[in-house]
């Protein structure tokens, strides 16, 4: 493992806590060492207080912040103090430990203090850094881990039985530190939880991490338990998406709502569960404490959910009548699935959850093998796994936690996305809580959203085979399809039906109604599995209530897209699924209109460019925002009982009313 820290940079960051900062995103840059939220750092600052007086003051990660673009305002400020005399207490419910944590804070508008707050102030060092770093839980999880990590470090390092985090972790720790350290200590090891280094300065502690975690690295090497073998496997070809949407709608019943379904065929991913050994190696337990919430104590291995949810159970029932709690079972569906054919597949409420489930697994995977190379994996008994998945400060937050708003965990396809309305009817989905995919010819659309819930594709939509692809590859993305945003079409330049040659007219419908009705009729099985209903928008045009001269292919074949829609709503009802219309008329903020065509209509009607783009009953101007806002709210629940409905967006046209 290398070192990041580079003096040039870390000079630029001023003060104590600047250089926890710059530290901190070091350590987050390394997804081996901390991932999406794991890991935690701390600096020892003195500060005056409102009396005059000078207090020592923690400042630690504070609850909702990654390490990796953590700010000073990510770091929670409180009195080092307090925090020694809650080291010293003879026990400390968790709940009664979160209060203390909050209530020491400075600055009560920080963020909630790491649970490990207590730990980083009775360790040594102004600066405090732990990570979870995957060489080193590849050794704590075999059967001679506590021996191993002794060969590995000697007494360079204090070692820990494992001890769920929070405040016994910090007491036990507190009390085997004072024991068992000297002043060649550099660091802590948690066993099948993470690392500690400490140092007086922000680049010791950082440098003592990578060293840590460098000879780690080091022993699996030497022992041949470091380099994983390649694999030549490649992502199955054949076409999956409707049993992924299939199960994907079964997974969403199991957890209470839609879900999102990631399909991984990767070279690694299909490695892993195409091993004979899957079943025993993947169904121990997670690499980390920390991971059991965003991955569920164990995966799924293949696709009998049912028989899952009933293990699951069976686990819940029997560890919580020993707990003596009153416990609520959280929802019963695993974020990992394990399949031979197609990979790992990972599920979520969120497209970011799901990502996140993923990310978490794939360095999973590689403990595991690792581990298992070196003599075994051996990960938590299951009583301990349970003891984190239900602990109390996890059931706190059940209790105060509901279902996402918006569309959370429902997934949207947008074609024409990479500008004008469906470019804005992209932002309008997103914005409620939708994943997104988008369709479009043009390549840019690929790089159009730079977020884990879009998800760009270039597509001729006119070709059958180019429009297949794209459905499955959107499928494997996400999981399945619940609103369909028909948007993509062309306005061709101005001809007469005497003058328009038999060229143009079959492009316009092959582009504005073939490609329609082959992505209507390919969508149908997905939509009819959503687990809220199907939902369809077309975006039509003014021109179907109002037809104008030199306009007829476009007119035709909008109009024609209209009826097919008023017939989809008839035949498609007894599946679930509404289909509506919005006619917007001259929407002037699209790649369409440009400066030079918008002054040349504008004279041509004898208006001014202003009272041009004005030019209707309410004397307003009709953005492609105003028209993507009505088609999300169209697949909203204020249109729940909507379908075959046609709706003007056109400011009021005379001809249309």
């Amino acid at each position: 493992m290398k070192s990041l820290w580079n003096d040039q940079e870390a000079a630029k960051f001023s003060g104590d806590l600047a250089q926890r900062v710059y530290s901190s995103r070091l350590l987050g840059r390394d997804p081996s060492l901390v991932l999406h939220g794991g890991g935690n750092t701390s600096v020892k600052v003195k500060e005056i207080n409102v009396f005059g007086e000078e207090e020592e003051i923690l400042c630690v990660k504070g609850s909702g912040w990654d390490l990796e673009t953590i700010e000073a305002a990510g770091f929670s400020p409180c009195r080092l103090a307090h925090l020694l005399r809650l080291a010293g207490l003879p026990a400390l419910s968790d709940l009664q430990m979160a209060k203390e944590l909050k209530g020491c804070l400075t600055n009560p508008a920080a963020p909630m203090p790491s649970v490990e707050a207590i730990l980083h102030a009775t360790l040594p060092g102004k600066f405090v850094d732990h990570t979870h770093a995957d060489a080193l839980i590849s050794i704590t999880n075999t059967a001679a881990g506590r021996q191993r990590v002794n060969e590995v470090y000697g007494d360079r390092v204090v070692c820990i039985p494992y001890v769920m985090p929070g405040f016994k972790l910090a007491r036990l720790c507190a009390e085997l530190f004072r024991q068992h350290s000297h002043p060649g200590t550099v660091g802590l090891v948690l066993m099948n939880h993470g690392l500690f280094s400490f140092g007086d300065t922000a680049k010791i502690a950082y440098e003592r991490m990578i060293e840590l975690a460098s000879m780690a690295e080091d022993y699996l090497a030497r022992n041949n338990a470091w380099k994983l073998p390649a694999s030549t496997l490649t992502a199955p070809t054949s076409s999956h998406r409707a049993e992924l949407a299939a199960f994907r709608r079964e997974l969403s019943g199991a957890m209470g709502g839609p879900a999102i379904l990631t399909t991984h065929s990767d070279a690694a991913a299909l490695a892993f569960a195409q091993r004979a050994d899957v079943g025993e190696i993947s169904q121990q337990g997670p690499a980390t404490p920390d991971h059991v919430i965003r991955t569920k104590r164990l995966p799924l291995v293949g696709r009998d959910l049912a028989a899952y949810r009933i293990a699951y159970s069976d686990y819940f029932t029997g560890l919580a009548a020993k707990s003596g709690q009153q416990l609520t079972m959280l929802d019963a569906a695993p974020r990992v699935i394990v399949d031979r054919e197609l990979g790992v597949l990972t599920a979520g409420r969120t497209a970011k959850e799901a990502s996140i489930a993923s990310d978490i697994y794939h360095h999973t995977m590689d403990i595991v093998l690792r581990a298992t190379a070196l003599g075994g994996w051996k990960a938590l008994p299951a009583a301990d796994i349970f003891d984190v998945e239900y602990w109390d400060l996890e059931q706190a937050k059940l209790r105060g936690a509901g279902r996402a708003p918006g569309f959370a965990g429902e997934i949207a396809l947008v074609t024409g996305a990479a500008s004008g309305i469906g470019r804005a009817c992209v932002d309008s989905l997103l914005k409620r809580g939708a994943a997104v995919v988008g369709l479009d010819i043009n390549p840019a659309i690929t790089s159009l959203c730079a977020r884990p819930d879009f998800h760009g594709i270039t597509c001729d939509l006119t070709q059958q085979a180019s429009l297949a692809a794209a459905l499955e590859e959107a499928v494997r993305k996400f999981g399945g399809l619940d609103m369909l945003v028909l948007n993509a079409g062309i306005f061709p330049p101005g001809a007469t039906i005497a003058e328009m040659s038999l060229e143009l007219w079959r492009k316009v419908m092959n582009i504005n109604l073939d490609a329609n009705f082959l992505l209507m009729r390919e969508a149908h099985p997905l939509l009819k599995l959503a687990p809220n209903g199907g939902r369809v928008v077309v975006i039509g045009s003014k021109n179907v209530p109002a037809p104008g001269p030199g306009a007829a292919a476009y007119s035709a074949s909008k109009a024609a897209v209209n009826q097919l829609a008023r017939v989809a709503a008839l035949e498609w009802g007894r599946d679930r699924i509404r289909i509506n219309s919005l006619h917007p008329n001259m929407v002037f903020d699209t790649a369409l209109w440009t400066p030079e065509i918008l002054a040349s209509r504008a004279k041509h009607y004898g208006l001014s460019v202003e009272d041009y783009k004005t030019n209707n009953v309410l004397k307003t101007e009709v953005s492609s925002r105003d028209v993507a806002e009505l088609a999300a709210e169209m697949c909203g629940p204020l249109f729940a009982k909507t379908t075959a409905a046609q709706v003007p967006v056109d400011g009021g046209n005379d001809r249309v009313i």
